[in-house]
């Protein structure tokens, strides 16, 4: 429980490029030893990120069509297919050193899918996981896009939480390379859903499942 760790949150949509300076940014002060985590939450304008499983075969339009409806298309060195990051979703950014927790990925995955599964509990969703497929499940919907890297135990990249996000955007792709499988959003299944009450039960869920408290505040440079 004697972690040095800091939560940043950002109120406005990021572009995507702005949020992987965050990520260096970040990375570099855990890598130097200065914090063991900074947890980053934002969200972006619209945007689809491709991984390193490759995916751009998974986008069901060309360029242009981007262009139209004002969304950005990033390649990045995280793992996993294409995604979707837009507004209305919970994205985390979760720069740990995992030498201060578990030198595990699996668990270290299993904690970032466990978070979103307990506040969805919060809200009476029941919500778990699939064998073959990382993220977080409601039924056979996809609620929630997991996608990590990690360098010398440092993890950069982390999850895409649907809560109140624009789901024609999806269509555009099949997300995470997946065809036989449909997206959720958490105001699928909650009214008048709260976007900001989800961010606060978001770094509550954070501090339960790491064990850590995450201070809020941080040396300039990262706010």
């Amino acid at each position: 429980m004697g972690r040095r760790c800091f939560v940043v949150e950002f109120k406005e949509p990021l572009g995507y490029g702005d949020g992987l300076t965050l990520q260096e940014r970040a990375f570099e002060k855990v890598s130097a030893g200065e914090v063991d985590g900074i947890l980053l939450l934002l969200e972006h304008k619209p945007v689809f990120t491709i991984g390193r499983s490759g995916g751009r075969e998974n986008l069901l339009v060309d360029e242009r069509v981007l262009e139209a409806y004002g969304i950005e298309l990033y390649e990045t060195n995280r793992g996993g297919n294409i995604t979707y990051h837009g507004p209305g979703q919970i994205v985390a950014y979760p720069i740990f050193n995992l030498s201060k927790w578990k030198k595990d990925l699996q668990w270290y995955v299993s904690c970032l899918e466990e978070v979103i599964i307990q506040v969805l509990k919060d809200y009476n969703i029941k919500a778990g996981r699939k064998p073959k497929y990382r993220g977080v499940w409601v039924a056979d919907k996809k609620i929630a896009a997991i996608g990590i890297a990690v360098e010398r135990w440092i993890t950069m990249h982390g999850f895409a939480f649907n809560v109140k996000v624009d789901k024609s955007h999806f269509e555009l792709i099949n997300p995470c390379g997946m065809k036989e499988f449909s997206v959720a959003s958490l105001d699928d299944y909650v009214k008048d859903i709260d976007f900001r009450e989800v961010v606060k039960k978001v770094k509550e869920k954070f501090s339960l499942v790491f064990e850590t408290n995450f201070k809020k505040e941080i040396s300039e440079g990262m706010s």
